[in-house]
């Protein structure tokens, strides 16, 4: 006797995929923020430093009191790996239960995510408290690397290369005939031939060194055109070229004659902490400042900028496409965009990472949470950043970095 097809039912019931779950609408938030009571989300971020992880435990304490929910941080040594876990995800035909809700990204990550279609979105543009960022005023909270991040991305906070000295081991009185620290990259290579060991940058592919190579290109080429379109539109042996020649003279006078480097910006502040180096860089302007009010760095250091500029860029979280907690993650999302999220994150003795939030339109209650310590003597300037580098396209970071290491790692 033939088999009926509703007979098949209940046994394919067994073995098919359940149906993808409707993404939640930022438009209505109520029904948002609903869905995301009790959900466990899992937030994939770079947990390197001590000031970031204090932070990101602040905001698990105040999402589980404002959205009854649990943020687990998922601590990553790189971002890539949660890019790599997404990917290998889709391709397992996992496409409604990741293992990640939200993902600390910008940069060539966003952008590799973007193009194998691994984010969920728009969403970004969508979520109550983004009007506080007024993107018509501030472009660069859409833009990652030069790309459009067309609400696949939220920003959270801002970065740009900052360097800091020792003032007891680099005087700036021009009495006493002191000449300050370098105050671009070609007088930087001058000041380390001159200092010998007193200075260095972190190991690529960790993000702070490669932001230096970047930076310097920038300043070195004399075109840089190239460097804000995709490489493989241009001759990337003959752009970067200058760079290499460039590091082949400065590496033998970097701290242990660049036959090592720190990690990470963390260690390279330690170092300075140490006294081992004068003179370092970071990619967090108010990191100076936080480090000496925790007594990590002594008083007697100073931060400033080259003066034709410094690069910055925005940070970003994203949702992948195949999270399953993505009105949680959405609810996270939003409250980091939260005047007292921001202000919490600038201030020196949590973190020191500058907002993304418009202070100037905010309401007299909200601006006053953003004021500067103008008394820690490490802090820079409020108009300092005013010159700030852009990104190069985000295929430069990639480049570099598998460039650096062929030339400079040894076998």
């Amino acid at each position: 006797m033939p088999i009926r097809p509703l007979a098949l039912l209940p046994a394919l019931a067994l073995i098919l995929p359940p149906p993808l779950q409707a993404a939640p609408n930022p438009t209505d938030w109520e029904a948002v923020l609903e869905e995301a009571r009790g959900q466990t989300v899992y937030w994939n971020a770079w947990g390197g430093d001590s000031r970031t992880n204090r932070y990101i435990e602040w905001v698990v304490r105040r999402v589980a009191e404002e959205h009854d929910l649990s943020l687990v941080h998922v601590k990553l040594d790189d971002t890539s790996a949660a890019v790599s876990r997404v990917l290998a995800e889709k391709s397992a035909g996992n496409l409604d239960d990741g293992s990640i809700d939200l993902i600390w990204i910008n940069g060539e990550n966003f952008a590799a995510m973007k193009e194998a279609d691994l984010l969920h979105g728009p969403f970004a543009e969508r979520l109550p408290n983004f009007a506080l960022t007024h993107p018509g005023h501030n472009p660069e909270v859409v833009t990652d690397f030069t790309l459009p991040t067309e609400g696949y991305e939220s920003p959270w906070g801002k970065a740009q290369i900052t360097f800091y000295y020792d003032s007891e081991d680099i005087g700036d009185s021009e009495e006493m005939g002191d000449t300050g620290p370098p105050r671009s990259i070609e007088a930087l290579a001058a000041w380390a031939e001159a200092n010998p060991g007193r200075f260095t940058y972190p190991r690529i592919p960790d993000f702070t060194g490669s932001t230096f190579l970047k930076q310097a290109l920038i300043a070195l080429v004399e075109d840089t055109a190239p460097l804000y379109a995709p490489t493989e539109e241009s001759d990337f042996a003959a752009v970067t070229a200058p760079l290499w020649e460039y590091l082949d003279a400065l590496h033998p006078h970097l701290w242990r004659s660049g036959r090592q480097f720190p990690a990470t910006g963390p260690e390279l502040r330690r170092l300075m902490g140490d006294g081992e180096l004068s003179l370092a860089f970071t990619f967090y302007p108010s990191e100076p400042a936080a480090a000496v009010a925790d007594f990590e760095l002594p008083e007697s250091v100073r931060s400033y900028v080259l003066d034709d500029g410094t690069l910055g860029n925005v940070h970003f979280v994203a949702i992948p496409f195949n999270s399953p907690r993505r009105a949680g993650a959405m609810a996270v999302a939003n409250f980091l965009l939260s005047p007292e999220a921001q202000a919490h994150k600038q201030d020196l003795a949590v973190w020191g990472d500058r907002t993304v939030l418009d202070v100037a339109r905010l309401p007299e209650a909200d601006r006053a949470r953003f004021a500067i310590d103008e008394e820690n003597p490490a802090m820079l300037p409020a108009d300092a950043l005013e010159k700030t580098l852009p990104e190069p396209h985000p295929s430069w970071m990639t480049a570099l970095q598998e460039a650096w290491r062929e030339r400079y790692v040894r076998r």
